[in-house]
């Protein structure tokens, strides 16, 4: 009787529909997800640029570009109880528009408008991979539904790529890098309307959508007196460290300054942390499922990303080969996206939202704090004078520090994998 009933769920199951008018909504809203991370990363390739026009020196200007993880952390618990309480057609194409005029302000080249114009992309971009999530999840059937969510988060972290590699090359050949925030501006305004007029109107009507704002965010009481949400934020928070501080904002100029790499070559060796992302974050969640365990590829990605970074800031220049080992840093730090499954498994089924919510709140409030302080750092150690390879070294070793911090707290999480019968 068990098995008629499990082979009659499962063609049920095989006979769900799509719903094409969220499917649409959400390719949508992945081309949205690639230019929120492409606009995150781009900074990072115009420093001498932001320099000049904003009248700070590099550390200044890391400071400046790092107030979007301020926002970005705060929202990211914003935005997943206003999609179940709103909708995607109420939520997503604000959160779109928020980040466009938060590009065209950034491109007006003052400090100013551009501390502006950073806290609002960081706001709305919390609405992107919440957003496309929310959208999958009313679009796919269930047996499709990872597969959407795990192209998601490829298709992003291409846009973490391009940021680097595609806008470096355009800002100096094509256009200005004001236009370039300008254009990135009114492309935004674009998909936001198609996001709007795609997504449908109606969604789940579940208790975070009746009752007062407040019971909204009630989840976030079980998921934060939990202390293994806490060892799971801190570990991915720790291990995100070296590519949005270490690659996002500093990666080309240690390349240039410090390994005295030409421009267009120091774009490109940046550009391979992200893509390694792409490779690493379905290939290290993929082992984790395969072998059951989260805990060994944790720590595998953490140890491969300690002695990827060790090597890039160690070794003599030209010993190793220029773009492999930032290829594997990016592969490594694919890691840090398992505590994001670890956290919605150690934590009751009913609250698997705003665990989500929680960990990139913790995670994103590390790059907020830690961004300003590691370029003080650099500052402290350059007594005044350039910010050289010996300066990068020395700072760079508080990051490693990060790593090896993140892979100690690891082993005190909860083995939640497959074969132990917690995820399940």
């Amino acid at each position: 009787m068990a098995s008629v009933t499990s082979r009659s769920a499962q063609a049920q199951t095989a006979r769900e529909p799509m719903h094409i008018g969220f499917v649409i909504a959400w390719l949508f809203c992945i081309v949205f997800y690639f230019m929120q991370y492409a606009l995150r990363s781009a900074p990072g390739v115009m420093v001498p640029e932001l320099s000049a026009a904003f009248g700070r020196d590099a550390v200044g200007v890391s400071t400046l570009v790092g107030l979007y993880y301020y926002t970005y952390s705060l929202f990211s618990i914003l935005a997943g109880a206003a999609l179940d309480r709103l909708g995607g057609k109420s939520v997503i194409p604000v959160g779109i528009v928020l980040v466009a005029i938060g590009a065209g302000l950034f491109g007006l080249g003052s400090a100013e408008s551009a501390q502006i114009g950073r806290l609002l992309q960081g706001a709305g971009s919390a609405c992107a991979f919440t957003g496309a999530v929310y959208l999958a999840t009313h679009g796919f059937p269930p047996r499709y539904l990872a597969t959407a969510v795990g192209f998601t988060q490829c298709f992003g972290m291409l846009g973490g790529s391009a940021g680097q590699f595609a806008v470096g090359p355009l800002i100096h050949e094509l256009i200005t890098w004001r236009q370039f925030w300008w254009l990135s501006g009114a492309g935004l305004f674009v998909i936001a309307v198609l996001v709007f007029l795609a997504t449908p109107a109606g969604h789940d009507e579940g208790p975070a959508s009746r009752g007062s704002w407040a019971k909204m965010f009630a989840p976030y009481k079980v998921v934060l007196t939990n202390p293994q949400s806490y060892l799971c934020g801190f570990c991915a928070g720790l291990l995100f460290l070296p590519t949005t501080i270490g690659d996002m904002i500093w990666g080309v100029p240690f390349l240039r300054n410090g390994l005295e790499v030409g421009y267009a070559e120091a774009v490109n060796r940046a550009s391979m942390v992200p893509l390694g992302w792409v490779i690493g974050c379905p290939l290290l969640g993929y082992l984790s499922d395969h072998i059951g365990r989260r805990k060994p590829v944790l720590l595998a990605g953490a140890l491969l990303m300690l002695a990827c970074a060790a090597a890039i800031l160690y070794l003599p220049p030209g010993v190793a080969p220029h773009y492999v080992l930032g290829l594997l840093l990016g592969v490594g730090s694919g890691a840090a996206m398992l505590p994001y499954s670890v956290i919605k498994e150690v934590n009751p089924d009913n609250v698997k939202g705003s665990a989500t919510g929680a960990i990139n709140f913790l995670v994103f409030t590390f790059s907020a704090w830690l961004t300003p302080v590691f370029g003080r750092l650099l500052a402290h150690y350059a007594h005044g004078g350039p910010i050289d390879l010996a300066v990068f070294r020395a700072a760079g070793a508080w990051l490693l520090v990060g790593i090896g911090v993140a892979i100690v707290l690891a082993l005190f999480l909860k083995e939640t994998g497959s074969r132990t019968g917690a995820g399940a």
